[in-house]
């Protein structure tokens, strides 16, 4: 059997789409890129916001189109199973996330317990989930009812699965759950992120650890210390803040004001002066009046942060949030995202510039899609797939996916660097 698979979503998502290719592949199935050579056409959805249900959408009725079978699952059918069924019937079935075992049995493939996933990142680094699901009621998001309470995965399993990417030549873990930073309250009744992180740092073949999606109020000075003093865990923090206005902040029921906001970034440059910074912010929430935007743009032109992402305010049902209506339009959230965006990318640019002359210890990925024939790569200032990336000049050597180089910044862009091997 021929199968394609299509992920959608986040990275989280996308660990789930590698287990479930893990399991088909031991089943015996064969993957194709080509949805009409497929057999079967899988598609992992995404439900978290509007634009993303909205991808999803689109991209199965372009495989229902296109492909013999099709078989959904995913974040979007947790969420509208039943509408989905009645207005998609060329769907041959959905299932809801974290079916792995039940799609393969209903394609009659046989699997094992402890199959192992199969990677489909560059061979310089892999995700790392930890944990499923969310505790925190935050007015906007709808992750606590697609995905349930938090639940943290066995130490013992995490470090099982992090030995398999070093084995598999991965260089780079990037952690990542919907809360990392809570990880192990509900196992073990006290946080264990640092004890997980010692423990990764013993696995011999991983070079970098990288922190993604740590909640604001669970930044604590043991974890800032800890990454201090490692040799593997890189000094980025991915902190979501979503807004930094109190009003704003205290009907998202986020649990801390701006004066937390501030103090914690200070607390982290404090510790960690290199220390990266990439946050979220949401633009367009309905308690967002013109006052409270233009103190959040005020605060993004301090400059602050290295990476920063903007997404407009979607009104989810069954959110605390939705009773608030959605009386911002659309086009004044687009136009506050586009300022917010520039403010930031101003910020990018010049922190960008501050790093010409120089040398940074260099992950390379690969090489340009636009420039097949140069080498592209992360500093430890650069998450895979959201952040910039380093170009790499080189004479004649060759260069590999997960080898680790320095290179010398002589040129930057708005979110890229360019710079001269050394070796």
């Amino acid at each position: 059997m021929k199968i394609a698979l299509i992920s959608l979503g986040c990275a989280k998502n996308l660990v789930d789409s590698e287990v479930l290719l893990g399991k088909l592949k031991d089943g015996g199935a064969e993957f194709t890129d080509d949805l009409e050579e497929a057999d079967c056409v899988i598609v992992n959805t995404c439900g978290f916001i509007e634009d993303a249900k909205r991808e999803s959408i689109e991209t199965i009725l372009d495989a229902t189109e296109r492909a013999k079978r099709v078989i959904v699952m995913g974040c979007l059918v947790e969420r509208y199973k039943e509408i989905l069924e009645k207005e998609i019937p060329e769907v041959e079935r959905f299932f809801p996330a974290q079916s792995w075992d039940q799609i393969a049995d209903y394609l009659g493939l046989k699997t094992e317990n402890g199959t192992q996933r199969v990677l489909t990142t560059p061979k310089s680094f892999a995700y790392l989930k930890i944990a499923e699901g969310c505790n925190r009621l935050c007015s906007f998001c709808a992750i606590p009812r697609i995905r349930g309470r938090h639940v943290s995965k066995p130490m013992e399993e995490v470090i099982k699965e992090a030995k398999y990417l070093a084995e598999a030549g991965v260089k780079e873990l990037c952690v990542v759950s919907q809360d990392t930073s809570y990880y192990g309250r509900d196992l073990y009744r006290t946080n264990k992120l640092v004890d997980l992180l010692r423990e990764l740092e013993r696995i011999e073949g991983i070079e970098w650890i990288r922190l993604l999606y740590l909640y604001p109020t669970e930044v604590s000075e043991d974890l800032l210390f800890f990454v201090r003093d490692s040799e593997k865990v890189v000094p980025y923090f991915d902190i979501p803040l979503q807004h930094v206005d109190d009003k704003v902040l205290e009907s998202m029921r986020r649990g801390y004001n701006e004066r937390f906001v501030r103090d914690l970034i200070e607390k982290i440059y404090r510790v960690i002066p290199d220390a990266v910074l990439r946050t979220t912010f949401i633009v367009g929430y309905p308690e967002e009046g013109r006052e409270e935007f233009e103190k959040l743009l005020r605060f993004v032109e301090e400059g602050h942060f290295w990476w920063a992402g903007v997404f407009t305010y979607s009104r989810e049902e069954g959110t605390h949030a939705y009773p608030l209506g959605d009386p911002i339009s659309e086009e004044e959230k687009e136009e506050r995202k586009r300022l917010i965006m520039e403010a930031q990318t101003a910020v990018t640019a010049r922190r960008n510039r501050s790093l010409i002359g120089r040398k940074l210890k260099v992950l390379v990925d690969g090489y340009s899609e636009e420039f097949s024939f140069v080498p592209v790569g992360r500093s430890y200032l650069h998450a895979p797939e959201v952040d910039g990336l380093v170009y790499i000049e080189t004479e004649e050597r060759i260069l590999t996916p997960g080898e680790m180089v320095e290179v010398e910044i002589n040129q930057s862009t708005d979110y890229d660097l360019g710079g001269r091997l050394t070796e």
